[in-house]
């Protein structure tokens, strides 16, 4: 036989004599409801908030520096009040004649301008290897020099990894790696903007990075 008590339920809580208040067990069948509408709550308000491209960023990314980019024909034009024809660029380690005739009019004349071309310029390569007495296998074209340098960072270097390079210098070398959650270890250059050899070996010694960038001509001196 059971023992009832006042003021307590029935069964193994009133067997084993533990007083439970109806109150407390009302609280206590009602938490569950009250934690799920808090979380709903806090999902409701989440929601209201407004969703930005940040939010998607890798967090790395949201520390780096912005590019400085270069300034084209128009932009110097209208700040300087000069014919595009009359301004001279040096700050981009561009050819400031333009490509010669004959490119102009083999661009002109391409038999297929709206196909893509042939992923691996195997034609260009060809002509660069035999050009250059070096075996094909070892060219690899790219879209200018921005981008041979992003996949060649992209295919080797995990978050982490460092790279050198020598300052002043290209300075997307630096913003790749950074890119590419990698550090820059900076050699700087001497005097002359000669290149520091035996820092470089130094360097490669103590941190062992996974590339070092030795531009020649180095942007933007031309050494």
């Amino acid at each position: 036989m059971q023992a009832y008590r006042k003021g307590t339920c029935s069964g193994s809580s009133a067997a084993s004599g533990a007083h439970v208040s109806p109150k407390h067990s009302i609280r206590r069948a009602l938490r569950p409801r009250m934690r799920a509408a808090s979380t709903q709550e806090a999902v409701q308000q989440q929601q209201q908030q407004p969703v930005t491209a940040t939010q998607f960023l890798r967090p790395h990314l949201l520390q780096l520096a912005a590019y400085t980019p270069i300034e084209p024909f128009e932009v110097l034009s209208k700040r300087y009040g000069k014919d595009p024809q009359d301004i001279v660029k040096l700050d981009a380690n561009e050819n400031p004649y333009g490509p010669p005739p004959e490119v102009r009019q083999a661009l002109a004349s391409m038999p297929f301008p709206h196909i893509y071309p042939d992923p691996e310029t195997r034609q260009l390569r060809k002509a660069l290897a035999e050009w250059n007495d070096i075996p094909m296998e070892h060219l690899l074209v790219g879209c200018d020099a921005d981008e041979l340098i992003d996949l060649l960072m992209r295919c080797t270097l995990d978050p982490g990894d460092s790279i050198v390079d020598c300052p002043p210098t290209f300075t997307m070398y630096a913003f790749d790696a950074a890119v590419n959650a990698a550090r820059t270890i900076a050699v700087p250059r001497l005097d002359g903007f000669r290149t520091d050899v035996e820092g470089i070996k130094r360097v490669v010694a103590e941190h062992q990075p996974k590339i070092v960038f030795l531009a020649s001509p180095n942007n933007p001196d031309g050494s």
